[in-house]
C-alpha cells in the first residue's frame, strides 16, 4: 500500500503532512479501507505512487492528470490553499525574476527560461499557456530543473533569468528560503487553473474518501494547516482538469527555433 503528499512536502511542513495523513488513515481504517501507517516519500511518492496498483491516496499535478492518469486513478477531491485573489479550489504561477533584473515579461520570455519537468502545470504549461493568451513568445526550454526550488534557484544564483513557480511553492519557498529575497515575482497567470487534486486508486468510493479528507483537514490544528496553507476540500470536476490546454512541448519549441 502506498500514500504520499509529496507535491508541498519539506522540512518544515512534513510534520503537519504526517498529521493531514494520520487523520486521513485512521478515517480510512474507520471505514473498512486498508491504509499505510506512513506516507511515502522521496522519488518514490511520485510517478511510481500515481501509477502503482497499490495506490491509496496521494496528490498529483494537473498535467499528468489530464495526460493520461485519470484513467487509471480516482479523483477524490480539489484542496483550497486559500490564495488572495482566487477561487477556492484554483491557483495561479507566479513568474520569478531576480530582484536587480528590471526587464518586463515581454523581454523575459526571450531569455533563459528555468522549469522544473516537461509534465509541469505550473512550471511549464501554465506560462506558455500565458505566452500565447498575451502575444508574447513561447518561453524556451534553458534548463530543465527538476523541481520548483530547483528552478527558483537557478534564477537567483544566475543560471536562469525566469522561471514559473506555483503559488503554493513560492508562498512555502518565501517562508523558509533566505535566497528568495533576491528574486521579485514579475507577472501571475490567470487564477483560472484547478489545484493539485488529491487522488486514490481506480475504483475507489470517491465520496467515502473525500468524506474521510475534509475531515482529516478541519480536525487539523490551525498552526498546521496555517503550515500548510490548507483552508479545506472542494469538489471540482475531472472535466475542468481535463479542459486546460495543453501546449507544445519542451522539444517540440526547440525544434520551432
Amino acid at each position: 500500500m502506498i500514500a504520499s503528499l509529496g507535491m508541498y512536502d519539506r522540512a518544515e511542513t512534513a510534520g503537519a503532512n504526517d498529521r493531514l495523513w494520520a487523520g486521513i488513515r485512521d478515517g480510512l481504517r474507520a471505514n473498512g479501507v486498508a491504509a499505510p501507517e506512513a506516507l511515502t516519500r522521496g522519488d518514490g511518492a511520485y510517478w511510481p505512487a500515481w501509477q502503482s496498483p497499490d495506490l491509496v491516496f496521494s496528490q498529483t499535478c494537473g498535467f499528468p492528470f489530464r495526460a493520461g492518469l485519470h484513467r487509471d486513478v480516482t479523483l477524490i477531491g480539489t484542496p483550497d490553499y486559500g490564495l488572495p485573489d482566487c477561487p477556492a479550489g484554483h491557483y495561479y504561477s507566479v513568474f520569478v525574476a531576480r530582484a536587480d533584473d528590471p526587464r518586463g515579461l515581454a523581454e523575459l520570455a526571450l531569455a533563459r527560461f528555468a522549469y522544473n519537468e516537461d509534465v509541469s502545470q505550473s512550471g511549464w504549461a501554465a506560462p506558455q499557456n500565458h505566452a500565447t493568451l498575451h502575444g508574447l513568445p513561447l518561453f524556451r526550454p534553458n534548463l530543465r530543473s527538476g523541481g520548483h526550488r530547483l528552478s527558483a534557484l537557478a534564477v537567483a544564483e544566475g543560471r536562469a533569468d525566469v522561471a514559473a513557480i506555483d503559488a503554493v511553492t513560492w508562498a512555502l519557498l518565501s517562508r523558509w528560503e533566505p535566497w528568495t529575497a533576491r528574486l521579485r515575482v514579475v507577472e501571475r497567470t490567470r487564477p483560472s487553473t484547478p489545484v493539485l487534486p488529491y487522488i486514490a486508486g481506480k475504483g475507489a468510493d470517491a465520496g467515502l474518501y473525500f468524506k474521510v479528507v475534509k475531515a482529516a483537514i478541519a480536525a487539523l490544528s490551525p498552526k498546521d494547516r496555517a503550515t500548510l496553507h490548507l483552508r479545506g476540500l472542494v469538489r471540482i470536476a475531472a472535466e475542468d482538469y481535463l479542459a486546460v490546454p495543453t501546449p507544445l512541448a519542451p522539444d517540440q519549441i526547440v525544434q520551432d527555433i
